[in-house]
C-alpha cells in the first residue's frame, strides 16, 4: 500500500493540558552562548532539572502537557464510569476503561479469552485456510503478513479504494532483521528470547518455546527482506500500484485474495492498490515455502504480542520488559490507569473526545487559531509570489493549492457513530478487539464511496499537528491548542514562536519532497516544471546533507533522507512564522522588552521551548531508525543555524556554529 503520508509536527502522539505562559529564565542555561548551541542555551537549565521519569523513555514539553490533561481525562472517564444514568457515549466510554481497570477479573480469566483464537490457530489444516484466518486478525487489529485498509486513491482523490502493503513484523522496522553491529545483534538476540519467554507464559515448555521464537525469527526476516526500506517508503509515486483484483491474484497465486477478501468484508472490492508488489511476490514464495506448522508459531506470536498489553501482570510486564526496557529504555510500567486510558483513546478517541472537547475547548481558542491560520496563510501565500527559484507556471499551480488547503481546528464537525460497536465490562483484552474490528469495518466502508473530507486522523484530546497531502488539509485537534503551543494570554512573539511556527510547519507540508507530489485536489500528480523541481531538489539535497551531518548518539548519524520532509517543514515553519510576526507587530507594536528580550527574541526562544527534551539512549536510537522527525536540539539548531533573522535577532557573530557558511545555508521559502 502506498504509505499513509500524515505529517505530524511530532512522532509523539500524546494528550494535553494546561501550563503556565511566558518564557523562564530557569530554563535557560547561561554557561552557553546562543551562538554557539542555542537549544543548551536556551533549554539546558530545564534539561538538568528534568532528568526523564522511571516509566518514561523520554521527557519534554509534550509530556508536560500530557501530565495534566491525562488527570482531566482520568476524571472524565470515572465520571462516565460511575455516572447512574450514562449517557450512550458515557456508556461506551465509562464500561471500556472499568474492563481495563478490573485488575482481578483479568487475572481470573488468564488466556481463556483467547481460546477461541488459538483454537482457530490450532485448526489450520491447509494453505487453503490461511486467507481467512489473516483476513479474521486483520479485523482484531492483529498483525499478519500484510497489512490492508482503505485509502483515497492517489489517481483520483475523490474515490476510495482498497490498498494493502507490507507487514507482519514484530520488530519496528525492516533494517533491524539486517544490521550487522554488536547491538543490532544483541537486540535480535533479545527479541528471540522475549519471544520464547512469552511463548512459555502461554504454557509452551522451554525447549518448544525457544524452537518457536527461532522460527518466528527466521520467518518476520523473511517477510523482512522483502520489504522496503523506511525512506523507500517516503516515495509514493513508487509506492503506488493499482491493480485489477485478477492481476492481485496473478501476483500472488498461492494466496486466494478473493476467500482474504470475503472473509474480511462484505464491501465489494474489485482492484487494489498494491504498495509494494515485491513484497507480495515473497510473501507469497514463503506461503508454500515454509511449513504450515512454522506459519501456525507466526500466527501465535502476533496473537500473544498484540494482545499482551491488555492481558494478565506477567504478560504485561514480559512486553514491557522487551519494548518498553530494552527498545526505549524505560525503567518501569506506566500506572494501569494511564495506559488503559490511552487504550480507549486509541479505540473511542471520537466519543472519549467529545466529553473532551465540552470541558477543556473553549470557542475562543478556535477563533484565535483561526487567525493566526490565515496570517500564515498570507505570510506563504507572500514568500510563494517572492520566491527568486519557483517559475510562473509552478507558481500559479502552487498558489492555487494554497488556496485550496481545508483547515480543521479542535475537533470534528461530525462525531463518529459508535451506536453498532459492543463494549461492556466482561474481558478487557475482547473489548480491545472489538474496538479494532469496529475501527477495520468502519474503514473499508468506504470502500467504493466518495472521500468523506470531514474525517479526522486525529482524536481531538492529541497533542500533535498534521498535514494529509491526500486532503490537502492541515489539522490542530484541540489538544495542541494550549501552553506552551498556543496561549491567548502571552504576546504574539510567544504565541508565533510556539503554535504560529506549527501552523507553517504543517503548511510547509504541502510543498515539501512528498506533499509537492499531490496537487491542490490531494491527486498524485507531477505539477511543478522540470526546472522548478530541478531548483527544489538542489535546495533539499542541501538539507538532507546538513541533518545527516549531525551525529545523535556515538556514531549514529540522523538519517538526513528519512528526516528530510520535518526538516523541510520545520524551517519553512519558522520562517514563515517570523514573516507572519512582523506583519502582526506592525499592527500591535509591542514593550521595547520583555523580560530583557526582544519581540524577535523571545519568537526564537519560544521556538526552542516547545522542543525542550531530556531522552534515554535506547530512545534515541530507535528515533534515529525509525522516525521521521529528527532529535530535538536538531529540530532547534538545525533550522535556525539557516536563518538571517537569527543571527540579527541574537547578534551571531559570522564564524559561529549556530550560522552556517553563506554556501552551505540551506534556502527554500
Amino acid at each position: 500500500m502506498r504509505t499513509r503520508i500524515i505529517a505530524g509536527i511530532t512522532g509523539f502522539l500524546i494528550i494535553a493540558s494546561r501550563l503556565c505562559a511566558g518564557i523562564d529564565p530557569k530554563d535557560f542555561d547561561l554557561s552557553v552562548k546562543p551562538e554557539n548551541d542555542f537549544f543548551h542555551y536556551a533549554d539546558g537549565g530545564w534539561i538538568k532539572a528534568n532528568p526523564v521519569p522511571a516509566a518514561y523513555s523520554s521527557w519534554g514539553a509534550f509530556h508536560e502537557v500530557q501530565k495534566g490533561n491525562e488527570l482531566a481525562l482520568k476524571s472524565i472517564l470515572e465520571s462516565a464510569a460511575k455516572a447512574p444514568s450514562p449517557s450512550p457515549i458515557q456508556k461506551l466510554v465509562g464500561d471500556f476503561y472499568t474492563s481495563g481497570m478490573d485488575e482481578a477479573a483479568i487475572e481470573a480469566t488468564g488466556l481463556s479469552p483467547l481460546a477461541p483464537e488459538f483454537a482457530r490457530i490450532d485448526a489450520l489444516k491447509s494453505l487453503d485456510e490461511v486467507p481467512a484466518l489473516v483476513a479474521h486478525f486483520h479485523r482484531a487489529g492483529l498483525t499478519a503478513g500484510f497489512f490492508i485498509s482503505s485509502e483515497q486513491d492517489p489517481g483520483n482523490s475523490s474515490v476510495v479504494i482498497a490498498g494493502a502493503g507490507q507487514g507482519g513484523l514484530g520488530l519496528p522496522d525492516r533494517d533491524y532483521y539486517f544490521r550487522d553491529d554488536a547491538k543490532s545483534k544483541e537486540l535480535r538476540e533479545q527479541y528471540v528470547a522475549h519471544i520464547a519467554r512469552m511463548f512459555q507464559l502461554a504454557g509452551d515448555k522451554a525447549e518448544l518455546a525457544q524452537a518457536r521464537a527461532a522460527t518466528v525469527l527466521k520467518l518476520e526476516t523473511a517477510l523482512a527482506k522483502g520489504s522496503k526500506t523506511n525512506v523507500e517508503l517516503r516515495d509514493p509515486v513508487a509506492n503506488y500500484h493499482k491493480l485489477a483484483l485478477v492481476d492481485v491474484q496473478k501476483l500472488s497465486p498461492h494466496f486466494d485474495w478473493n476467500h482474504f477478501l470475503a472473509a474480511a468484508t462484505p464491501v465489494a472490492i474489485k482492484e487494489i492498490d498494491i504498495g509494494q508488489p515485491a513484497f507480495f511476490e515473497a510473501f507469497d514464495q514463503l506461503l508454500v515455502s515454509v511449513p504450515l506448522g512454522e506459519w501456525k508459531t507466526y500466527f501465535r506470536w502476533h496473537l500473544l504480542n498484540g494482545s499482551a498489553p491488555y492481558l494478565t501482570k506477567a504478560f504485561q510486564e514480559e512486553d514491557f520488559s522487551f519494548f518498553g526496557k530494552t527498545l526505549k529504555g524505560s525503567k518501569e510500567l506506566h500506572e494501569r490507569w494511564k495506559r488503559v486510558l490511552e487504550t480507549v483513546d486509541g479505540g473511542v478517541g471520537e466519543a472519549l473526545g467529545q466529553l473532551y472537547v465540552a470541558s477543556y475547548f473553549p470557542p475562543e481558542s478556535k477563533a484565535r487559531m483561526l487567525a493566526l491560520v490565515n496570517n500564515l496563510r498570507s505570510a506563504l501565500r507572500t514568500r510563494l509570489q517572492t520566491l527568486e527559484w519557483m517559475d510562473e507556471s509552478t507558481r500559479t499551480k502552487a498558489l492555487a493549492k494554497l488556496d485550496a488547503f481545508n483547515v480543521k481546528i479542535g475537533y470534528p464537525d461530525k462525531w463518529r457513530d459508535y451506536s453498532k460497536l459492543h463494549i461492556d465490562r466482561g474481558a478487557y483484552v475482547v473489548n480491545v478487539q472489538h474496538a479494532s474490528e469496529f475501527a477495520f469495518d468502519f474503514a473499508m466502508s468506504k470502500i467504493g464511496k466518495p472521500v468523506d473530507r470531514t474525517l479526522w486522523g486525529m482524536t481531538p484530546p492529541t497533542v500533535n499537528a498534521y498535514y494529509d497531502p491526500a486532503m490537502n488539509e492541515i489539522v490542530f485537534p484541540a489538544g495542541i491548542l494550549q501552553p506552551p503551543f498556543f496561549d491567548p494570554t502571552a504576546d504574539d512573539a510567544v504565541n508565533y514562536g510556539g503554535i504560529g511556527a506549527v501552523i507553517g510547519h504543517e503548511m510547509t507540508h504541502g510543498f515539501d519532497d512528498q506533499g509537492r507530489q499531490y496537487d491542490a485536489q490531494g491527486n498524485l500528480a507531477d505539477w511543478w516544471t522540470p526546472e522548478s523541481a530541478k531548483r527544489f531538489t538542489e535546495r533539499s539535497t542541501g538539507i538532507v546533507k546538513q541533518f545527516s551531518s549531525y551525529v545523535a548518539i556515538d556514531d549514529l548519524h540522523v538519517n538526513g533522507e528519512l528526516t528530510q520532509g520535518e526538516n523541510i517543514a520545520d524551517l519553512g515553519g519558522v520562517k514563515l512564522a517570523y514573516a507572519a510576526l512582523q506583519t502582526a507587530l506592525k499592527q500591535h507594536p509591542p514593550a521595547d522588552k520583555i523580560d530583557g528580550f526582544t519581540a524577535n527574541q523571545r519568537f526564537f526562544l519560544s521556538w526552542a521551548r516547545v522542543w525542550h527534551t531530556n531522552q534515554r539512549a535506547e530512545q534515541q536510537r530507535l528515533q534515529i531508525n525509525t522516525d521521521p522527525h529528527s532529535p530535538a536540539q536538531f529540530r532547534v539548531n538545525g533550522p535556525l543555524s539557516n536563518l538571517q533573522e537569527f543571527y540579527d535577532a541574537f547578534n551571531i557573530p559570522s564564524d559561529s556554529p549556530m550560522r552556517r557558511g553563506e554556501a552551505d545555508r540551506v534556502v527554500i521559502w
